[in-house]
């Protein structure tokens, strides 16, 4: 059973204020086995992107008096090996390339990334270790067609990205 953090945006919002901060404020502050419970006062459509490709599911419902409920799970990275009768693990192959992205200086870790896809063919995984969320290349990612899963290790030190070449919708 996964633990929820909860945050409740309604007062911030009744002030006037913007909690999108303060949300991936909470999200960053998470631990690997923890999920955020949201309350707002309409659905938050806009963070189910943005939370998704950092890695969350969401399910949302409705609570009463125009009022959400929203838990945001972290999903699981899919393993080079899928669990029997894990769909989502067994759509995605094992990866075929790995690089260790650590210890370089932006833009480096994206570039090579990049250039890494452009050799592989669709269908095909790449695993990337990287020191940081690489928030940039996300957008990069998906205009080329690419999926991608991710997240920080348990250690919380590093990110693991795994990216599917050309298979995005």
């Amino acid at each position: 059973m996964k633990k929820y953090v909860e945050l409740d945006v309604r007062p911030i919002l009744a002030a006037g204020g913007e909690p999108f901060g303060r949300i991936m404020e909470t999200v960053a502050s998470l631990d690997p086995d923890e999920g955020l419970r949201l309350l707002a006062p309409f659905r938050p459509v806009p963070l189910f992107a943005a939370l998704g490709s950092k890695g969350f599911t969401h399910e949302d419902r409705e609570i009463g008096g125009g009022d959400w409920e929203v838990l945001f799970t972290p999903a699981p990275v899919p393993a080079a090996t899928a669990a029997a009768g894990d769909v989502s693990a067994a759509c995605w192959p094992g990866p075929l390339m790995r690089l260790d992205n650590r210890g370089l200086t932006p833009p480096e870790p994206m570039v090579k990334v990049l250039g890494a896809a452009e050799a592989m063919q669709q269908g095909e995984v790449m695993e990337v270790l990287l020191d940081r969320e690489p928030a940039f290349l996300f957008p990069q990612l998906a205009e080329r067609k690419h999926e991608w899963r991710g997240g920080f290790d348990p250690d919380g030190v590093t990110y693991r990205l795994l990216v599917r070449i050309g298979t995005a919708p």
